[in-house]
């Protein structure tokens, strides 16, 4: 018997650590949940992940996360095969898109007939311009911005363009607008950017500058079919929380919700589980990846998965009998590493139903993210585009 309800969790940039290629994005070394478990020198408590096997799935445990002999679910590992690191690329691949194609990133920031475009139509000059930690560069150009209404402009390792600008000098509808026409400059084929970002900011100087809940992600719309679009034209309803919709550009969702934090994700989640409906609720949790990822703050870090593991409690109780819970991540974001960018590591796999019938066994290392949309249409008889599914291990029947 097929569940009738998915919930899948993205817990933003929480890796579990190096992916076999990582030396191919200089990111030997790199453990999310392990370098976080050793800053907090075995204070991390996560009882509700641990049940479900956090540790179980890794070579070594994270400390303060204890092995469990019964694991809840099942667990295990995913490996991405698509071309970067981003949040864009690890959600599409999960739904049976893998980015094949290299995304154009910019170390040395954007072109000048990019910049002249972009500030030709917002009238706006443009300041910065080059990689910046998001949180510095407002610090660092906030001030600047503030006086004379430039936008900041910026971008990471990833393929991003970032656009930041205070909400008292350029509203947060005249930013969106600017984004969207940027949008439209970099699908391709001179220019092929992954996600253009609006990054909203309050504050009255540089020691204040704080970004708003109104980021939003402008991405490159999928390039075919996703499992979410499969789901949608089987009939299935799809629910999108958090930066889902707008990572999706919108397609194959049928009603979202926009998260102001992890635990406004949390309570809509707890609200969509108190309705009726058949098919799959997809989540993104992006505090961890956006507030303490890319910040380096380990301890930030831990106490957010410790809120969400609290939080997590409440989502185990109320999961019906034919409900599937499934929890993972899309790339990592070690705060205990070099540097301010994503981390290519392997990202966990919880799999948890009351009604799983053979519980506590291991999902090995899934070869790609797809494993995760492969198993999501298997259960709902669904044909996969890619990915091999793991259904018959946490089959309900």
């Amino acid at each position: 018997m097929a569940y009738q309800r998915v919930f899948g969790i993205v817990l933003d940039s929480v890796g579990t650590g190096a992916a076999d290629d990582a030396n191919r994005y200089d990111d030997l070394g790199s453990d999310t949940l392990g370098h976080i478990g050793e800053d907090y020198a075995g204070n991390l408590h996560l009882p509700n992940l641990a049940r479900l096997g956090l540790s179980n799935l890794r070579d070594v445990p994270i400390q303060g996360v204890p092995v469990v002999k019964s694991a809840l679910g099942c667990y295990g590992k995913m490996a991405e095969i698509s071309a970067g690191k981003d949040s864009m690329n690890g959600h599409w691949e999960m739904m049976g898109l893998p980015v094949k194609q290299v995304l154009d990133t910019f170390p040395h920031g954007f072109p000048e007939a990019l910049i002249h475009q972009i500030e030709t139509f917002s009238g706006r000059p443009v300041i910065v311009n080059q990689p910046y930690s998001g949180t510095q560069v407002i610090h660092d150009y906030g001030e600047e911005q503030l006086a004379t209404g430039a936008l900041i402009v910026y971008t990471s390792g990833d393929s991003v363009l970032q656009i930041a600008a205070h909400e008292a000098v350029i509203s947060v509808e005249e930013l969106y607008r600017i984004c969207e026409y940027v949008r439209g400059l970099v699908n391709g084929p001179e220019y092929l950017i992954g996600r253009v970002i609006a990054r909203p900011y309050l504050g009255s100087d540089r020691d204040h500058f704080t970004r708003t809940a109104n980021r939003r992600d402008f991405s490159l719309a999928p390039t075919e079919v996703t499992d979410l679009d499969r789901l949608q034209l089987a009939g299935y309803q799809v629910i999108g929380i958090g930066k889902i919709n707008d990572i999706f550009s919108g397609t194959g969702i049928n009603q979202a919700f926009h998260n102001e934090s992890n635990q406004d994700g949390m309570q809509h989640l707890l609200d969509v589980m108190d309705t009726d409906f058949t098919g799959f609720c997809f989540m993104n949790l992006v505090d961890f990846d956006a507030m303490y990822g890319h910040r380096r703050d380990p301890q930030g870090f831990g106490q957010a998965l410790m809120e969400f593991d609290q939080s997590l409690g409440q989502v185990i109780e109320r999961l019906r009998p034919d409900d599937l819970l499934m929890i993972t991540a899309d790339h990592g974001n070690d705060p205990g590493f070099k540097g301010t960018d994503h981390t290519r590591e392997n990202v966990p796999l919880l799999v948890y139903s009351p009604l799983m019938q053979t519980p506590n066994q291991s999902l090995g290392t899934r070869t790609t993210f797809a494993d995760f949309g492969a198993t999501i249409l298997d259960n709902f008889r669904i044909t996969p585009g890619e990915g091999e599914s793991f259904y018959q291990t946490i089959k309900n029947d």
